[in-house]
């Protein structure tokens, strides 16, 4: 009896085992396999029962429907290829091309006939003839800027009234000067001596002319002195000018006339204003016939003179600048009044000329002012009554000269 109900116990204690062993059999199977079977779900199908694709190499969905999202990869085109560097040719040396563009500065100065400057010309008004050819001007303005000059004095032991007039002339030039000016000071005799290189500092242009007190010769070679400073000029940058206060007897130079007047032609922006002394002495000898040996005496023949006159003016002439020669000391703070408006008055043109060879040929120039339909321009003082204007500009200019 005992032994049959401990059976039946027995055989509970395994059911109920059994049973417990299934459950957690059960339990375990749930919490391994059931989140491996939704994450194959979610995978193989869309919310709507339609199979998501997956996505492209590209990088990102086709469309904007998905449960992530991926930002597509752009089409870039391919890398252009690196450039072919051209083979080189054995015996063949590097080169490169260089084009010379010419072009031809003119600076003009348009006045009355009393030597007053005309205003407000525009680049219309003015017609330029090369050789003939009339030249399209390119650039246009009027010159206001600060100056480069150089002071050419003659100081030789000729007469005594011929220095007076001299020193008097270089201080009324040295007082026309302004701040911003760039000047140097040379004298000659028998040879250029610099008595002081281009400054600014007024105060060294009078200790130069101070220097003037003895003269050494009696020789003024003139030639030879603005040879001289045509070749110290010439290494200067932009419009230069040269105020010669001379005689204009040469009396002992190496050079010639000719020789001084080619260097002049192939010498670029550069204007002469020679400014003529000892005139009064010259008219007094020429009627009282007064010679060397007399205290008024003069070094030469009158003829020399108006033979050097003649050449101040051929200088002006070639480079678009006056020649004055005065009778009266009074006349000197004028005369450098006048050539400091021409100066710092001027129209500047420029043009590329219709014959570009450089072959060092030397080509005639001609301005002409007109009116803007081609007329003759008509100018009016302030009563209303027409003036007549002149043209002053230099004559011509020498060509560069490439050598093939």
């Amino acid at each position: 009896m005992f032994y049959m109900r401990w059976i039946r116990n027995l055989t509970r204690v395994r059911a109920r085992l059994l049973a417990i062993l299934l459950v957690a059999l059960v339990l375990t199977f749930l919490m391994t396999g059931l989140p491996r079977v939704i994450a194959q779900d979610q995978s193989g199908s869309a919310p709507n029962g339609q199979k998501q694709e997956p996505p492209p190499a590209a990088g990102g969905p086709d469309n904007e429907v998905g449960p992530y999202s991926i930002p597509k990869k752009k089409d870039e085109p391919p890398p252009p290829p690196p450039p072919t560097k051209p083979k080189k040719v054995e015996a063949m040396p590097d080169y490169s091309i260089k084009v010379d563009v010419p072009v031809v500065n003119v600076d003009v100065l348009v006045t009355t006939k009393d030597g007053q400057f005309i205003p407000g010309l525009k680049k219309d008004n003015f017609r330029v003839l090369e050789d003939g050819v009339q030249q399209s001007v390119t650039n246009f303005n009027i010159s206001e800027a600060p100056i480069t000059a150089v002071l050419l004095v003659e100081f030789a032991s000729t007469n005594y009234y011929f220095m007076v007039d001299a020193l008097n002339a270089s201080y009324a030039f040295a007082n026309s000067l302004k701040k911003n000016d760039w000047v140097a000071v040379i004298s000659y005799d028998m040879k250029p001596h610099i008595l002081a290189d281009i400054t600014q500092d007024k105060q060294a242009v009078y200790g130069a002319l101070n220097q003037l007190r003895m003269p050494g010769f009696a020789e003024t070679n003139l030639f030879d002195a603005l040879y001289d400073t045509l070749d110290r000029v010439d290494q200067i940058e932009g419009r230069k000018y040269i105020v010669m206060v001379t005689t204009g007897v040469d009396t002992f130079s190496k050079l010639n006339l000719d020789q001084i007047i080619k260097k002049i032609k192939s010498t670029h922006d550069v204007t002469i204003f020679p400014v003529s002394v000892g005139f009064a002495v010259r008219e007094y000898c020429e009627t009282h016939r007064c010679g060397y040996t007399h205290g008024m005496g003069i070094p030469v023949g009158q003829m020399d003179y108006l033979q050097g006159d003649n050449e101040m003016n051929t200088f002006a002439r070639l480079t678009g600048g006056r020649a004055y020669f005065p009778r009266f000391q009074a006349e000197l703070p004028e005369i450098f009044h006048d050539i400091s408006g021409d100066i710092r008055n001027q129209y500047n043109l420029a043009y590329h000329p219709t014959n570009p060879k450089l072959d060092g040929s030397y080509r005639k120039l001609k301005v002409e002012v007109v009116a803007p339909d081609g007329g003759p321009l008509k100018v009016k003082d302030q009563k209303g009554k027409e003036v007549k204007c002149q043209v002053i500009a230099r004559e011509g200019y020498t060509a560069k000269h490439v050598v093939d």
